[in-house]
């Protein structure tokens, strides 16, 4: 099954919570109204977590289909044409970012009702091939990350091989997603032996720097 990821900023001048309210609401009715989506789901960061600044993205639309055709036939219907047109009423389009994806479930555990969900976003080590990447972050960091005992639920969603046959290339090699009870247990977690070990770990597989990620509610709108 395909993921497609879309990272949208919202539009300028319009406050975090118009933004998100508008999204939760008059765009999931329009989205709905699409063919053959499987699940649809909206990540909308916590409101405090823009106490010092603004955040990398203001949200992740995930929406599973069962493959790129079913994609590429959603895209000629004019219920496309109406999610298309309405995203101009709340997101900056020119900075929307569109990843295909498969996923990987590394801990297949139950997502807490009231919980919160951590997406990570991340790039490959320089001259480390994508393959190789893919084969790292799965096999074996996936099974240090997955010990980390306040995880409930842990997946990765690497970008197709496909989306790398042409350019540009993609700013995002994948997306680790790892759900929590809470932000206290999130906190807890990391200070773990586990995440210790899991932390070490990144240098032989991810680009070296600050982990760009953001802490969220998850709305399911098609379940």
């Amino acid at each position: 099954m395909l993921k497609a990821c879309t990272l949208i900023h919202r539009k300028s001048g319009m406050s975090v919570e118009e933004f998100q309210t508008y999204w939760r609401t008059i765009h999931a009715d329009i989205v709905v109204q699409l063919p053959n989506v499987r699940r649809y789901v909206q990540s909308h960061p916590l409101i405090q977590g823009y106490t010092k600044q603004n955040l990398i993205y203001d949200g992740l639309a995930e929406i599973w289909v069962d493959d790129t055709d079913v994609l590429r036939t959603m895209a000629a219907t004019s219920a496309y044409q109406n999610v298309a047109a309405d995203e101009a009423n709340f997101i900056d389009q020119k900075r929307t970012e569109l990843i295909l994806t498969e996923e990987h479930v590394i801990k297949d555990g139950l997502t807490p009702h009231d919980g919160v969900k951590n997406i990570e976003l991340v790039v490959r080590k320089p001259g480390m091939d994508v393959e190789s990447f893919q084969q790292y972050w799965c096999g074996v960091h996936g099974k240090l990350a997955s010990n980390i005992p306040n995880i409930r639920r842990y997946v990765q969603s690497h970008t197709k091989l496909s989306g790398y046959t042409r350019d540009p290339q993609p700013n995002w090699d994948g997306i680790a997603t790892t759900w929590f009870d809470s932000v206290d247990e999130m906190r807890a977690g990391a200070a773990t032996e586990a995440y210790t070990n899991t932390r070490a770990d990144e240098v032989n597989f991810l680009e070296a720097g600050e982990p760009k990620f953001l802490i969220t509610k998850e709305h399911t709108i098609i379940s």
